[in-house]
């Protein structure tokens, strides 16, 4: 429930906040009408006809005419007091609402995981914040399954997906691709390979691969179609790996190799080598995904700040 502010808005069903503004000029003019009308471009019968429409609301006199210039009553210094708290407010009201309408105050809540996080999300982060101090960020771990749930119930404003993506059929949703992103081979340091710049898939026939659940990450489908054209079904370990650094962790206790997001080698992980791709075309696109009713200023500020950070990006999409 909305809380009502002190002001008694029945009083002004009664009368323009303009009278209030009239008795304020009057104070500042050290309580002359003519010079205060003078300011106000009105007249000053006019000007103390209205003083006294705002009395006969208040239910007050603010004024004590018998005196020249006329003196404020003890009723009046209060109502002073009181309205320059009550305009110091509105003033900040009104500053807030244009700040919020440039997206410079609110709150934004975005979902991440390592398909961002290890890439260019720090950059971005930065910048925004940079830009944008006042902005609340609220940042979620989420899966893409999480994100997408949570982007159709309004709880996010914005994710990030790899694409094509099965979720690119709802009309809801926008993707904009910010990102095209190489892989890099993960492999044990002591390995053979290791000695080597870059590694053939093929190199790779009698190793024993660690993949994320294609259920979880279908786009590793790619990889397998990409060994099956080198000639050979990768070997798969029966290990259920989805997080980057279990996979790590299994790569470095020698129990296989790794086909991962170059990002990944923004992650010093002991024990393990990166090695890139020789002759296989195998990429990614990132996009960056929210509801596409989602109006919000400050989301779109954030959205512009990562279309800069990725222009600069190595990895940037291709046009």
């Amino acid at each position: 429930m909305i809380a009502r502010s002190a002001i008694n808005f029945r009083h002004l069903s009664k009368f323009e906040l303009r009278q209030i503004g009239y008795f304020m000029e009057i104070v500042d003019a050290e309580h002359s009408f003519s010079e205060a009308s003078q300011r106000l471009n009105i007249e000053q019968p006019a000007l103390s006809q209205r003083i006294k429409s705002l009395e006969t609301v208040l239910g007050v006199k603010l004024f004590n005419r018998k005196r020249r210039p006329p003196e404020l009553t003890e009723a009046g210094k209060v109502f002073f007091q009181q309205a320059q708290l009550g305009l110091t407010y509105i003033d900040r009201a009104i500053t807030q609402a244009q700040r919020a309408s440039r997206g410079e105050i609110g709150h934004l809540t975005v979902g991440i995981g390592s398909i961002i996080a290890n890439g260019i999300l720090p950059d971005v982060l930065r910048q925004f914040t940079k830009n944008f101090p006042d902005v609340e960020l609220e940042l979620r771990e989420l899966t893409v399954e999480q994100e997408i749930q949570q982007l159709r119930e309004h709880r996010l404003d914005m994710g990030f997906e790899s694409i094509p993506s099965p979720y690119e059929q709802d009309t809801s949703l926008s993707f904009e691709p910010i990102i095209q992103e190489p892989f890099v081979i993960a492999l044990p340091q002591t390995h053979p390979l290791a000695t080597q710049t870059q590694i053939p898939l093929k190199a790779l026939e009698n190793e024993p691969f660690i993949l994320p659940s294609l259920d979880v990450m279908p786009f590793y489908k790619k990889v397998l179609t990409l060994c099956e054209q080198a000639g050979f079904q990768p070997k798969i370990q029966n290990v259920q790996a989805t997080w980057t650094m279990t996979i790590l962790s299994l790569v470095a206790s020698e129990l296989g190799v790794a086909i991962l997001p170059s990002n990944i080698q923004n992650l010093q992980r002991q024990g393990v080598v990166y090695r890139a791709i020789q002759n296989a075309n195998l990429t990614r696109q990132i996009a960056v995904v929210w509801q596409r009713d989602n109006s919000s200023t400050a989301l779109h500020n954030f959205l512009k700040v990562i279309k800069d950070v990725t222009q600069q990006s190595e990895f940037r999409p291709h046009s």
